[in-house]
């Protein structure tokens, strides 16, 4: 189980790092879902990780990150269908 959630964590990192690299020279857009979907899921993997070392001051982190990700994807879902 330990092994699982060390890989989870490096996943979110990798995943949060690079949505953030990618948007910060001109590859993603910030309003992009896949960026919103990097975020997502890179902010919930993350969570998990650090909810399982208990570091709450990250995790409560990471949670918010992973919300910003599903509300802003929900929105671009919304645009799409209107």
């Amino acid at each position: 189980m330990t092994l699982l959630i060390e890989t989870l964590g490096w996943i979110g990192s990798g995943l949060c790092l690079s949505a953030y690299l990618l948007t910060s020279i001109g590859k993603l857009s910030g309003d992009s879902a896949l960026f919103q979907t990097m975020n997502f899921i890179g902010g919930t993997t993350l969570a998990i990780n650090v909810i399982w070392h208990q570091a709450w001051p990250a995790a409560m982190l990471e949670v918010c990150w992973a919300l910003i990700g599903l509300v802003a994807l929900i929105q671009i879902a919304r645009r799409r269908s209107a």
